[in-house]
């Protein structure tokens, strides 16, 4: 099946990426794609002093349109982190998903809050107004199985192995790396992910905008289950299109069967709640 990642130039006008989004959204879908991911915070910038301004409840505006055209168009469509979600006083980094009926099939609340401090280079925040998810998120298609996760949720290897134990074939990252952090590991991590759990993992960033007051990496990419790079776009704004095949995913488990070949009886890795 043919999956879309929609690196989207994220501006200050909600409506307006509103408007863009959609539009990407149609265009993936008459070139065949079957499943499309927009990137983390598309309909808003990025940034702590952004998130209360930009917040909505689910459903809202910003989830209604997503519905809207996935109904539209017959799709699966992940939306990013598509608003920062106001719940109970709470706002959360949250990612919805949307069957072709329009359905809201997933809601990934982030899980992982992206608290850093690279001296010299970055500090960043996110629990200053975010507050974190508590929950994995998986969907099931005709297709595959599909595990969810938020940007700095991909640095925990033990959330992507939760989700291959329970039968996920493609896990999904919406993120923004940064200038720091995204040349250093956006790649290295989804490599790692994906060949440590043979499965395909597909991460979908904003476009660059160096205007920005937190300028995005850009390079949205796929990598197979046996760790190779398949689609990757460069920083600025593009679709990015790739056939996923379940075959060749199956066929590196059976050369390599890692993971028939753990031994559980010396460790172990488990969901809690």
């Amino acid at each position: 099946f043919r999956l879309a990642l929609i690196q989207l130039r994220v501006s200050a006008v909600k409506s307006d990426n509103l408007h863009r989004a959609c539009g990407l959204v149609r265009e993936a879908s008459a070139k065949g794609a079957k499943l499309v991911a927009l990137p983390e915070c598309f309909n808003s910038p990025y940034g702590t002093q952004y998130f209360k301004e930009y917040a909505e409840k689910i459903p809202g505006e910003s989830t209604q349109k997503l519905s809207e055209v996935a109904k539209e168009c017959s799709i699966y469509l992940i939306g990013g982190r598509s608003i920062p979600e106001e719940d109970g006083g709470k706002l959360y980094n949250t990612c919805t998903v949307f069957g072709p009926d329009g359905a809201l099939l997933a809601k990934h609340r982030k899980v992982h809050l992206f608290d850093i401090n690279v001296p010299g280079k970055i500090e960043f925040k996110e629990s200053e107004t975010l507050s974190p998810g508590n929950s994995f998120s998986m969907f099931d298609t005709p297709y595959c199985k599909v595990g969810l996760g938020i940007c700095y949720d991909m640095r925990f290897a033990e959330m992507a192995q939760i989700y291959g134990q329970k039968g996920c074939q493609l896990l999904i990252y919406p993120g923004a790396f940064n200038m720091t952090t995204g040349p250093a590991h956006w790649e290295l991590l989804q490599r790692g992910r994906a060949v440590d759990n043979q499965l395909y993992v597909a991460t979908v960033s904003p476009a660059r905008d160096e205007k920005a007051s937190y300028v995005a990496w850009g390079h949205s990419t796929v990598v197979n289950p046996w760790g190779e790079v398949i689609a990757k776009a460069g920083a600025e704004e593009t679709v990015v299109y790739t056939d996923i095949d379940l075959k060749k995913l199956e066929e590196i488990r059976q050369q390599i069967p890692v993971l028939s070949q753990k031994r559980c009886d010396l460790y172990g890795v488990e969901m809690k709640k």
